[in-house]
């Protein structure tokens, strides 16, 4: 300090300042990166956060992941099988070729994933939510999808083989090619809008579904056991050839 003018000097001038500021500024930016990529590399637990992340061909079986946060995380190739992803959010996840096969997802949110191939069979999804979910060729077989919502779904060839799907909702959503035979209907499951191109409902007990039109069944592919909503009858192309394309 000058003690005759008052003014304060700073030794080093306008480096000093500089560099006071780039450490003030980096101190402020930076912490918010740190803290991404801590999270990303964090064990696997409930209620973490990996939005976003990484987590590719990686074996994660067995993994619990109830409540966290799992937005836009790209899970492709991934084993998690035996996992449990109770109310995780996981919308606009990447599932592609990714097995959750005997998982917990009950409650999840699934919303606006990409699960072409995904293998969810033997999986609990009770309430779980698919809405608007790329899910072309996906496998539910055997899986417990009670009040389940597909609304909107892209599931064109998916396989329901034997899944349990009293409460569903298929409203709006792409069937094309499903399959469905041995799924257990108990109850009702809602049809509304949805695109049934050669759907494959052999045998099934339909009559408690709701949203269904005669020009739905019309396109379906079903038998003689196929049990249709009063009203609706059956189409004399009934049944189907076999699906040439069914791997």
């Amino acid at each position: 300090m000058n003690m005759a003018t008052g003014k304060v000097y700073s030794h080093g001038g306008p480096r000093l300042l500089c560099g006071v500021v780039f450490t003030v500024f980096a101190m402020v930016a930076f912490p918010a990166k740190q803290s991404l990529a801590a999270s990303c590399r964090a064990e696997a637990s409930a209620g973490l956060d990996w939005s976003a992340c990484n987590k590719r061909l990686l074996m994660l079986g067995g993994s619990v992941l109830d409540g966290a946060d799992l937005r836009g995380t790209d899970f492709t190739f991934t084993d998690l099988r035996g996992s449990s992803f109770k109310k995780a959010n996981l919308e606009k996840a990447k599932l592609i070729r990714t097995s959750l096969a005997s998982s917990q997802l009950q409650e999840g949110n699934f919303v606006k994933v990409e699960a072409y191939r995904g293998d969810f069979s033997d999986a609990d999804a009770e309430n779980a939510k698919f809405n608007n979910a790329e899910m072309q060729r996906a496998s539910f077989e055997n899986a417990k999808l009670v009040g389940t919502d597909f609304s909107k779904a892209e599931l064109g060839r998916a396989d329901f083989e034997g899944a349990t799907l009293t409460g569903a909702k298929f409203t709006m959503a792409n069937l094309s090619r499903a399959r469905f035979e041995g799924a257990n209907l108990t109850g009702s499951i809602d049809f509304e809008n949805a695109f049934l191109l050669l759907t494959r409902i052999e045998g099934l007990d339909l009559s408690g579904a709701t949203g269904l039109e005669q020009k739905q069944i019309d396109i379906a592919c079903g038998d003689a056991k196929t049990k249709l909503p009063q009203g609706l009858t059956t189409p004399t192309s009934w049944p189907c050839p076999e699906d040439p394309d069914e791997d």
